[in-house]
């Protein structure tokens, strides 16, 4: 079964594995049934999947994940927002979705294998581990946002573009004249879209107004809802102060907002919650690669429980965004930040 979101990369894994003669099946999942004008959930984006898997002489069939989606994905995105947190919704509908409920009815339906369009690899060692790995393309790589993968899913996932690089993916899409061969990528939050995030926040849980202060404490203006900020922000504090300020804090409860300069969000540790890790936990001592957002740039520190302590301090960790754990290019494990 390949998960067809109507992309090229999607396109191409099940092109190539059609080629390398498994009985495929393409799958589509229909996740918001609010309006969307970008990313993986449009009218448009099924229509190209089904096209595709037509062009490939392939079985196409749309699976309604709606309620799901909403439950798992839209609710707590709003929620975490409202909360003066970061959350990650790409790796929340990877969790409960693509290798979740998807997977789950895969192995219903008997097929051997779900396979996807992320750029990653799997590869399982003469010691039976199936490792998660970065794409051959780390401009590109996905291994991410599959924080939360375990042996007992990762047995069970083929990823067939992480060996490609993009230009290549594409090159294999228009020598086959699939309809998405140059078809842009999207970028943003799915149900989101190009409208405006706080307005949707608020237009579910509401407008959180408070105050913006210094790292003193001294009260400095009003903000109109504390959606509008997340820690590490620069841009649009609605404060001017001659120099740069960065958002250090966002206490919900009290709807405080705190500023500071950019030392004061220099942090060396962070905690982590729903730590999961791929197959085994690492070594106390392994220097690991700390990734905290989709393409940055990992930094160097060790697992203490669970907490990461920093080679070097690093700017503080929003709350609830992703760190995952990376061994060299393996990714090992992970969970949120608190």
């Amino acid at each position: 079964m390949v998960a067809m979101s109507g992309g090229v990369d999607s396109s191409v894994a099940a092109a190539l594995l059609v080629e390398a003669g498994h009985d495929v099946t393409g799958v589509t999942l229909r996740l918001w049934g609010g309006p969307s004008d970008s990313g993986c959930c449009s009218v448009g984006d099924v229509e190209d999947a089904r096209r595709v898997a037509a062009q490939l002489g392939v079985p196409h069939y749309v699976f309604d994940e709606a309620d799901e989606f909403e439950a798992h994905v839209v609710e707590p995105y709003a929620a975490a927002h409202a909360a003066g947190a970061t959350p990650n919704p790409c790796v929340a509908c990877n969790r409960h979705l693509k290798f979740g409920r998807l997977l789950d009815r895969a192995r219903t339906l008997g097929v051997d294998a779900l396979a996807t369009g992320h750029h990653a690899r799997v590869r399982r060692g003469d010691d039976g581990v199936v490792r998660l790995l970065r794409a051959v393309d780390a401009a590109k790589d996905q291994s991410y946002v599959l924080v939360g993968l375990t042996q007992d899913r990762l047995a069970s996932v083929r990823f067939p573009v992480g060996d490609l690089t993009k230009a290549e993916v594409r090159a294999r899409a228009a020598a086959l004249g699939l309809r998405t061969a140059d078809k842009p990528e999207s970028m943003d939050v799915c149900f989101v879209g190009r409208a405006d995030r706080v307005a949707f926040v608020e237009a579910r849980v509401g407008a959180r107004p408070g105050v913006i202060v210094d790292d003193t404490g001294r009260e400095l203006a009003a903000h109109a809802g504390i959606a509008r900020f997340t820690v590490g922000q620069r841009r649009g504090l609605g404060v001017a102060l001659g120099e740069r300020r960065y958002v250090v804090d966002v206490d919900a409860p009290t709807g405080t907002v705190t500023v500071g300069p950019s030392d004061a969000l220099l942090r060396d540790a962070v905690g982590l919650r729903d730590l999961v890790f791929t197959h085994t936990r690492p070594p106390a001592d392994r220097v690991l690669g700390v990734q905290v957002r989709a393409h940055g740039r990992p930094a160097p520190g060790v697992l203490d429980g669970d907490t990461v302590r920093f080679v070097a301090p690093v700017a503080r960790v929003a709350p609830g965004q992703v760190v995952a754990l990376y061994d060299g290019d393996e990714l090992v494990g992970g969970g949120d930040a608190v």
